[in-house]
């Protein structure tokens, strides 16, 4: 089935090639840009005249010269009158507390919170006599557990910030000082310092590489903590720095000065330059050593340092750090600012009801007079302040510090779960933070890259077809096609790399017999046609390849006996078997993003010149030969692969006479000569020799996912859970990753960027038809983009982005001219420009409708900032919980502005993970943490807080009934040690255990039904509904617990004759009723009950009973007579059986209306979750039954489209080839007018 495409080729949009800064560009670019790309104005309109500045480059730095940096024009005002230096110092800093700020500074913070600030106000009123109403140790104690329970979490969390600065700022190189090289600390270098770097060292700065043990200073680098990508970038010293920076006596004489941009995020540009010795040198990207990258492959090299600590590339990239907070946080605050309301309302009805009852009753009593001679509306107003204090547990105190046990606790089931730990690379899970565990319960949107987090970034070579025919599937030598395979023996060549996997034995018996001639030029094609460098050591080949597909390609050749030995600037020698052979290599005419194909022009020994070329089958088949063969079956070979998602390449050949190869020579240098397009000129001569090539086959390389990949895609779409991949790859490399992984599906329309715009632009214009009233102010029915039937993908490139958001920087040029009155808005719609404000924003909010209409949405060639702009504005305008997702420095500010940031460790690169919340190996695991974690942790903390107010309402309101007859005088209910604990020991812990420990159904039907996932994005279990619903709990609760024994106590005389209706007696039953009323409420909504909940349950109990009966014994009455007075009332009133009949009738009453409505709700309205917890038992056997049984492969889906190798290839090392850079200098006497032309290649920023 042919794939439904909206295509946007010939377009004149942005190029889908180019990484678009949108906004990072540095100041002096922007203003360039700005000017010249103002249109032209209207005839006769005046010209305003413009001062033509000179290009300067602010930020200096001057090699072995520290005090340089510190001059007066370097200082910048940091407060007042107090300046600093402008250069930041290499020590990173991510902690908040030292030794001397931690106890103000987070008293300070707790403080913030309005819940701690209003206990702290209710403590200050207690100590007025006046107002008291409670002893003040029944809010301190309480507080003072709460706020070091607080400040001993946050200094646990603040002394591991302190253990990762250190380490980092720990880290040892060695630096120049004192004209020798010493070892140092990292914290310790400075801009200006030269470094000496050594092979598998981090790099420390951004460093301008000087010289280095490689020919001509060049630098091998791994890049995995900017991008996620483990193949090696080379880097190259300036000709003039290798030459004279050798001696550690030369470098400590080098006093040259570096002018350069000023620290930016850019990762694919720098510009400067090095004025040395009265020369003036060009510097850039090419001549950097990044921070986080790590030497590879190098002995040692040396470097001054440009850029240090904050304002180094990979710091800039981070963004900024983001306090996060959970929907349920706010919507907790919320809920108490609502009790704080409810409270004061409550005060201020009871205040008034005792200003009215002192003038009708308590004024005329003489036995209530008490000499103060305060009037009645004084009363009232200091029984207002003393029912805020009675009624403060309204307010619950305890309930920050209960969320974050229960968070905590749920981290550390996270970092304890070995179905989430990577065994491989001994990395298990890592909840880094512990205060976002209920949102990950809550995700609507999936933000993930590709590099690093859905591939291994590892490419393998599964199948080919060569002259028609195709290899790749189990067969034995003889052909015969198997269903299962063994992997080939590869014991006859001792080259072959040993973890190399290939079933096709046949395919190894045509090799080793040499009858096929087309076999034999397959393979050696792929072991002469790359750019890949090879390094021997001890015997073992090494291979650095500028991409992984070229790598897997000679990996691949080598294993087939066809092995890459060495190169020189003109000669490749390979072993074809048992044969070493060396070719002159004539022309090598790399890769680029145009050509999509690379060639070689060969001479054999024999004297034959031969050209071999690679590349996408979509520029092969246009210069093939009429002549040539097996055109159709490769063309069906292909389209297999391409249905197996596997990236494609096809392989061709010419021979080439000498008279036509001089000719072209003559053209190829002068082409290298141009002066003036000279990238265009050498496209037009390699256009002319890569013709009438005869086809040879094909190959097909899996860009391999991670392990899991497409099953928990498919997982989480169940789910409700949108998943969009940002990446910096290209858009062909992109799209096949998402067929790969089941994202994108053939039954899916997919939409480029010309189509996405021109629908926004058809939109936008239709809006500006309407009459502005009747848009503005007024909320809109949002129309459907895709009116169509079927399902929809949107993949679009950061170039278009920029041009649908408007946020091109001469767009917001003229936008901030405009907003200053320089510039009149546009008159016309023609114009393309937003109006005003509001009409950018509602085209982003199109966008945005418009994306989330899509199945899935890529968008690729982003900068780390789109990354990050597209997670905001999915925040922004759909109020929806994101998740990011990545493992490298250029994944971060998107990890740090989503809602939740996973980073993926185990690789090189850890920038992601410390900056994420949390952390683990691999991609499949996020499919356990929202789906199993997640969930739980969301109903837990959900019903932790229903079941928290409700407890707090039904005990706080029994004083609300006790006061209609009490005179409204601020007369508690309880005994103030019952009110000081009943928080603390006698109904906390069964309400903390069901927060830490309840699950409605177990991890693996938590994934069998993705479903049961759909509650928490949609908020029911926890919202102002279900607080009031627990508001009314409490109110009928304590309904039934206060006048249930008021009735009982009415006219009662004891079995002793003695009336026990005495205000202690009915405090106690009052207070036992509700202790087991709650307990017991809790028991009915535990899901999970293990012996911790039951122990809890029935230990609260037993607690309140042993500390009652001990602070009511005569014992403590006769130490603390102040503080213990109800002297025997526990045991003179629990010895009445008809005080046990009313708690046992109280206690019943309260109870049996829940279980009806909670059976009647499970019967009638059962949910999701209701339904798989009645069938449990039937699912888990079905799942042993199934466990039992093999589980099949994941079958990816077919289709009919063009895999994409070639177009996702990076530019290789054949300028550094061809040049000789890489090689052994040669005797001069063998050099060549070509080989004093050094160009410095302009190598593409792939993947950043």
């Amino acid at each position: 089935m042919s794939r439904r495409r909206a295509d946007s080729q010939g377009s004149l949009g942005p190029d889908d090639e180019v990484m678009p800064y949108s906004d990072d560009e540095t100041d002096d670019e922007l203003d360039a840009s700005s000017e010249e790309e103002e249109p032209e104005a209207p005839p006769g309109a005046p010209h305003p005249e413009v001062e033509a500045k000179p290009t300067e480059m602010p930020w200096k730095v001057k090699a072995n010269d520290r005090p340089y940096h510190h001059l007066p024009e370097f200082q910048k005002k940091v407060f007042l009158c107090i300046k600093k230096s402008r250069y930041s110092g290499n020590a990173i800093k991510t902690y908040k507390y030292n030794v001397l700020t931690f106890i103000p500074l987070n008293l300070y913070e707790q403080f913030k919170r309005v819940a701690n600030l209003y206990f702290l106000a209710l403590l200050i009123l207690q100590i007025i006599p006046d107002i008291t109403t409670l002893p003040w140790y029944t809010t301190l104690v309480p507080l003072v557990v709460v706020l070091g329970v607080t400040a001993i979490k946050d200094l646990v969390d603040d002394l591991a910030r302190h253990r990762m600065d250190k380490e980092i700022n720990n880290r040892k190189c060695e630096v120049l000082l004192e004209n020798r090289f010493q070892e140092t600390k990292w914290r310790n270098v400075e801009v200006g310092d030269v470094v000496r770097l050594k092979k598998n060292d981090f790099i420390p700065a951004d460093i301008l590489l000087l010289s280095s043990s490689n020919p001509n200073s060049l630098c091998y680098v791994e890049t995995a903590e900017l991008d996620g990508e483990t193949n090696l970038k080379f880097k190259m010293g300036l000709r003039v720095t290798d030459e004279r920076l050798q001696e550690e006596r030369q470098l400590a004489q080098f006093d040259a000065l570096i002018e350069c941009e000023e620290p930016n995020n850019r990762l694919d540009k720098f510009t400067g330059a090095m004025l040395w010795q009265r020369e003036r040198y060009p510097v850039n990207l090419d001549n950097m050593l990044l921070r986080g990258c790590k030497i590879r492959n190098t002995e040692e090299c040396h470097g001054l340092v440009i850029f240090a600590g904050a304002d180094t590339k990979i710091m800039r990239n981070s963004g900024k750090s983001r306090f996060k907070r959970t929907k349920i946080d706010e919507l907790m605050n919320y809920m108490v600012y609502t009790i704080f309301v409810l409270l004061i309302l409550v005060a201020a009805g009871l205040a008034i009801g005792h200003t009215f009852w002192y003038e009708e009753i308590g004024s005329k009593a003489w036995y209530l007079y008490d000499g103060k001679g305060q009037d009645a509306s004084y009363r009232g107003f200091l029984s207002f302040w003393g029912y805020i204090i009675v009624l403060n547990t309204m307010v619950p105190i305890s309930l920050y510090v209960s969320v974050e046990v229960i968070r905590l606790g749920q981290s550390k089931f996270i970092n304890w779960d070995l179905q989430m730990y990577f065994s491989e690379k001994d990395t298990p899970a890592k909840a880094r933070t512990t205060t976002l565990n209920e949102q990950l319960g809550q995700i609507e949107y999936i933000f993930s890259d590709k590099t690093g987090t859905l591939t291994q970034n590892i490419m393998q070579f599964k199948k080919c077809t060569i002259a028609g025919r195709t290899y790749g599937e189990p067969t034995t030598a003889e052909g015969v096609t198997l269903d299962r395979g063994r992997p080939v023996d590869w014991s006859w060549n001792r080259h072959a790399d040993r973890k190399f996997q290939f079933m096709d034995h046949s395919l190894v018996a045509c090799i080793r017999s040499r009858k096929d001639k087309d076999v034999t030029e397959f393979f050696k094609l792929l072991s002469l046609c790359h750019t890949v460098m090879v390094d021997n050591k001890d015997g073992e080949l090494l291979y650095q390849a500028a991409s992984p597909d070229e790598g897997a390609l000679v990996t691949a050749a080598r294993n087939f006996g066809y092995v890459f030995l060495s190169r020189t600037q003109d000669t490749i020698t390979i072993r074809e078997l048992e044969q070493e052979t060396t070719y002159e290599m004539l022309a090598l005419l790399d890769f680029n993003s145009d050509r999509k194909r690379m060639s070689i022009i060969l001479k054999f020994p024999d004297g034959r010149i031969r050209l071999y070329c690679k590349g996408a089958d979509t520029v092969i088949y246009e210069r093939l030969s009429p002549n040539s063969r097996h055109k159709d079956t490769t063309q069906s070979a292909l389209d297999d692969f391409a249905n197996a998602t596997l990236r494609t390449l096809c392989l061709c050949y010419k021979d080439i006479s000498a008279d036509e190869y001089n000719v072209w020579s003559r053209k190829h240098k002068d082409a290298q000569l141009a002066m003036v397009d000279r990238d265009d000129a050498l496209d037009s001569v390699y256009e002319q020799i890569e013709s009438n090539l005869m086809l040879i086959g094909a190959t097909a390389i899996e860009d391999k996912l991670q392990d899991g990949v497409p099953e928990t895609i498919a997982t989480l779409a169940k789910a409700d859970i949108k998943i969009w991949v940002l990446t910096g790859d290209k858009k062909e490399t992109a799209e096949n990753i998402g067929y790969s992984c089941s994202l994108l599906t053939d039954d899916m329309h997919i939409h480029y960027g010309e189509d996405v715009n021109q629908k926004l632009r058809t939109r936008q214009a239709n809006r500006r038809n309407e009459p502005p009233t009747a848009h503005r102010g007024k909320k809109r029915l949002v129309q459907p983009f895709f009116t169509e039937l079927g399902k929809n993908a949107l993949i679009i490139t950061g170039g278009w982005l920029n041009e649908i958001l408007y946020e091109k920087k001469k767009k917001r040029r003229r936008l901030r001219l405009r907003r200053l009155g320089k510039r009149p808005p546009p008159s016309t719609p023609q114009d393309g420009q937003p109006m005003d404000d509001w009409e950018k924003e509602m085209r982003q909010i199109d966008f945005v409708d418009m994306a989330c209409e899509c199945e899935a949405v890529i968008c690729c060639r982003v900068t780390p900032k789109q990354k990050a702009n597209v997670v905001s504005l999915v925040k922004k305008y759909k109020k929806a919980v994101t998740l990011s997702i990545g493992d490298g420095a250029n994944d971060v500010n998107m990890i740090k502005t989503a809602d939740i940031g996973v980073g993926i460790s185990g690789q090189e690169g850890m920038q992601a993970v410390m900056s994420s919340d949390y952390a683990f190996a691999q991609f499949r695991y996020l499919e356990r943490l929202l789906l199993v974690h997640g969930r739980w942790s969301y109903i837990r903390m959900c019903k932790f807080l229903r079941f928290f107010f409700f407890k707090n309402f039904a005990f706080t309101l029994v004083h609300f009934w006790y006061s209609f007859f009490s005179g409204y005088s601020s007369q508690v209910a309880y005994e103030d040690w019952f009110i000081t604990l009943y928080n603390l020991c006698y109904s906390s812990l069964p309400v903390l255990l069901v927060g830490l420990l309840d699950q409605d159904v177990n991890d693996k039907l938590s994934l069998k039904f993705p479903k049961l996932y759909l509650p928490g994005q949609q908020g029911t279990l926890f919202n102002y509904r279900n607080f009031f619903v627990s508001l009314f709990h409490g109110i009928f609760v304590s309904l039934i617990i206060f006048f249930i024994p008021y009735g009982a106590f009415l006219q009662t005389m004891g079995q002793d004759g003695e009336a026990p209706s005495d205000y202690q007696s009915f405090a106690v039953v009052t207070a036992s009723s509700l202790i087991f009323t709650v307990n017991l409420q809790m028991s009915l909504d535990t899901s999970y009950w293990t012996f911790v909940n039951c122990f809890a349950v029935l230990g609260s109990i037993a607690i309140y009973f042993g500390i009652m009966f001990d602070i009511h014994s005569a014992g403590i009455h006769v130490i603390f007579p102040e503080y213990f007075k109800f002297t025997g009332a526990a045991s003179n009133a629990l010895r009445q059986p008809y005080l046990w009949l009313t708690i046992i009738l109280t206690v019943g009453i309260s109870l049996l209306p829940v279980i009806c409505i909670q059976f009647l709700h499970k019967t009638i309205w059962p949910s999701v979750g209701d339904k798989v917890h009645r069938n449990r038992k039937k699912y888990e056997l079905e799942m042993q039954q199934e466990e039992k049984k093999k589980p099949s492969a994941f079958q990816r889906g077919r289709r009919s489209r063009r895999s994409a190798y070639a177009f996702s290839h990076s530019r290789g090392y054949a300028d550094l080839i061809s040049s000789g850079r890489s090689i052994r200098r040669r005797p001069t006497a063998r050099a060549t007018p070509q080989d004093s032309i050094r160009e410095v290649p302009q190598r593409e920023a792939e993947n950043i």
